[in-house]
């Protein structure tokens, strides 16, 4: 009698127990359709308000990797509340463990080429840095990638310490191999982000100077004034001081002039009022001061100082050319010479 009423206690637990897990994958299924009703009908509402990319682009990241954990969650909690094999178990375990970390990674991985691509290339010119970007971000998706698989087979129960222990010590012996090359993509990065110079600036490393022409992973490609091309490897860039003439605002220029000795006082006192005149004449210069500095060996030397608001290197020398042109004009006019290296010799007539 009591066996009896056992099978029967125990056949009522099983239905029960199926009954159950059929319960719960009906009210998870009804969930989720509410709750993908839901989302789509605010999404919808607010793309058509205001479209946006972000907004697409989070609901094709729900439909993609949340809907799908949200699905096998609910698998995996009903078969957990019903009695199965050990084994059956081991393998739903398994099988959840690799879609979760599918899903997960994916989501992540979606987020990051989002970032990339929309805060990045889109708003990048540079047909070689879109490239070298895309470049980084096949890496860094691969790197993810890899991480995940160690994640998936240190949960399955795989030592991983002693690979990775392996792994290690051979990554040491690649990175001082490679240190050079490392030591190059982190300063690409650097040039990237911290942006001491673009592609189309004029920049002057040491004795070296000329356009920049491309931005590479490992080397940078100058194009000097001589037409010649200069490769620099990024760590050289980085850890010297790199003049960038295409920031520069205005340009100070110096020069100096020398006149005769022979030139008479009132006419030396006019010159830096002349100079002064002709400097604030033209256009995008500014005049700062003009002196009788000093007495040369044949010349009564002056200094000129004035600024360029234009930092076009031709501009700046359209500028200094009509400067020198109205000297010598209003020199003529003057009659004040410009003094050249003579020798006077005096003779004693003893």
């Amino acid at each position: 009698m009591i066996n009896e009423i056992i099978l029967i206690f125990k056949k009522n637990l099983i239905l029960f127990k199926i009954s159950s897990f059929l319960l719960i994958i009906l009210l998870g299924l009804l969930l989720i359709a509410i709750f993908k009703k839901f989302y789509n009908n605010i999404f919808g509402k607010l793309q058509k308000e205001k479209p946006s990319i972000l907004l697409m682009f989070f609901q094709n990241t729900i439909k993609s990797s949340i809907i799908p954990l949200f699905y096998l969650s609910l698998f995996y909690f009903a078969f957990n509340f019903i009695e199965l094999d050990i084994k059956f178990l081991r393998y739903l375990n398994i099988l959840f463990i690799i879609l979760a970390t599918f899903f997960i990674l994916r989501f992540a991985v979606n987020i990051i080429s989002f970032i990339a691509e929309t805060y990045l290339l889109n708003k990048s010119k540079d047909a070689t840095k879109i490239k070298n970007l895309k470049g980084i971000l096949i890496i860094l998706k691969v790197i993810i990638w890899g991480l995940g698989v160690i994640l998936i087979l240190d949960n399955l129960g795989y030592k991983i310490s002693a690979v990775l222990a392996g792994l290690g010590i051979g990554g040491i012996a690649v990175a001082l191999a490679a240190q050079t090359i490392l030591g190059d993509l982190f300063s690409y990065f650097i040039i990237i982000f911290d942006k001491p110079f673009e592609v189309g600036d004029f920049i002057v490393v040491s004795d070296a100077m000329g356009t920049v022409e491309t931005i590479g992973i490992k080397t940078t490609r100058i194009r000097s004034i001589s037409g010649e091309e200069l490769i620099f490897s990024n760590s050289d860039l980085t850890n010297s001081r790199v003049k960038n003439f295409k920031r520069m605002h205005s340009r100070r220029v110096v020069f100096k002039i020398g006149v005769t000795y022979n030139t008479h006082l009132e006419k030396l006192k006019k010159i830096p009022e002349i100079i002064k005149s002709i400097i604030e004449s033209i256009n995008e210069t500014k005049f700062d001061r003009a002196h009788f500095v000093s007495y040369g060996d044949y010349a009564l030397i002056y200094e000129i100082v004035y600024f360029v608001n234009n930092s076009d290197y031709n501009k700046y020398m359209d500028i200094q050319q009509e400067i020198n042109f109205k000297l010598y004009e209003e020199f003529s006019k003057l009659k004040i010479d410009f003094a050249y290296p003579t020798q006077t010799i005096f003779l004693n007539k003893s």
